[in-house]
């Protein structure tokens, strides 16, 4: 069995190729995928070669961890059934590529077990459930404080801020500096950082992965305050001991999701609690891989790109 699938063979080296995909077994699923997110942060890193040291990593590797599509072939052993809709969180199904993520095909071969049940209606926003799974655990978990302050207004910002206003706290504040971002807040306000005068936060969630900003934002917390490195940083992080001393600051790392995060988000979306409408603002087929990509990472108005493979081999 062939598919289509997005080939990474180097730094912003991509194309669309056909990719023989390992047999099914017993306890693994078929999946026809019909639409797949590109990541703006570590496949953004793998694409311009950028991506520090991570186990499984090697070139040519076929990216994509935000995948929804239709089982078309269910295992004896799955308890699923051919017409369900599910996510799919990457597959590492190909013969002559890694699958470190793995999700950016046309069919993927998954142990069952890795996929969760969505409802078909969510169409292409069913691919976004692994982000709102990141934002959710973030959050998440005993003693840890909702943001009050918010970096950056991209998708994993503005999940962070409709999960604090659904959660019912009160609403944070988002930065943001670039003008095409700051639209589409609802329940929160979006402002430029020198717009903002307040040094009290209790906690500044940063999504924007600029680790430059570290000294700026522990100028921004109240004493005891917390920042969470919500984003992905290559670069080593530091900051001035001494401002960071006096404040007591904490410093918190905020990693992948797990099953619990992913259960907890998709009862959220359907019981319409959070919503996923507005995230994505572009679309393209499989045959335009490069040039959605090179938009992805390098457009500002690109907030999230869903490659749509519903007409793919």
């Amino acid at each position: 069995m062939h598919t289509d699938a997005v080939l990474l063979s180097g730094p912003r080296t991509l194309a669309l190729s056909s990719l023989a995909l390992t047999d099914p077994g017993p306890a693994d699923l078929v999946v026809a995928i019909r639409h797949s997110g590109i990541s703006t942060g570590t496949e953004k890193l793998f694409w311009s070669g950028t991506m520090p040291p991570f186990p499984g990593m090697g070139y040519p590797l076929v990216p994509g961890y935000e995948a929804a599509g239709e089982v078309v072939e269910a295992g004896r052993d799955t308890g699923f059934r051919v017409g369900e809709h599910v996510f799919v969180p990457g597959a590492n199904c190909y013969d002559g590529a890694f699958g470190l993520f793995g999700g950016a095909a046309a069919r993927v071969v998954t142990d069952a077990s890795r996929v969760t049940r969505i409802d078909s209606g969510h169409g292409a926003e069913g691919a976004l459930l692994a982000l709102a799974a990141t934002a959710r655990h973030a959050m998440a978990g005993f003693d840890k404080s909702p943001p009050d302050l918010i970096v950056g207004h991209g998708v994993l910002g503005r999940l962070l801020a409709r999960l604090t206003v659904a959660a019912g706290a009160p609403a944070p504040t988002v930065w943001e500096i670039d003008p095409t971002r700051t639209h589409g807040a609802d329940g929160y306000a979006v402002i430029q950082p020198d717009a903002d005068p307040r040094r009290d936060y209790r906690a500044i969630y940063d999504a924007s992965g600029n680790g430059a900003l570290l000294n700026d934002l522990v100028g921004r917390i109240a004493r005891g305050g917390e920042i969470v490195l919500a984003g992905f940083y290559t670069q080593p992080l530091q900051f001035a001991f001494p401002p960071a001393f006096m404040k007591e600051a904490r410093f918190r790392i905020a990693a992948e999701w797990t099953r619990d995060d992913l259960a907890a988000t998709r009862a959220l979306v359907e019981s319409d609690a959070l919503s996923l409408a507005g995230l994505i603002t572009h679309h393209a087929t499989p045959d335009a891989v490069s040039d959605a990509y090179t938009t992805a990472f390098e457009d500002p108005a690109c907030l999230k790109m869903i490659l749509d493979w519903e007409h793919a081999a």
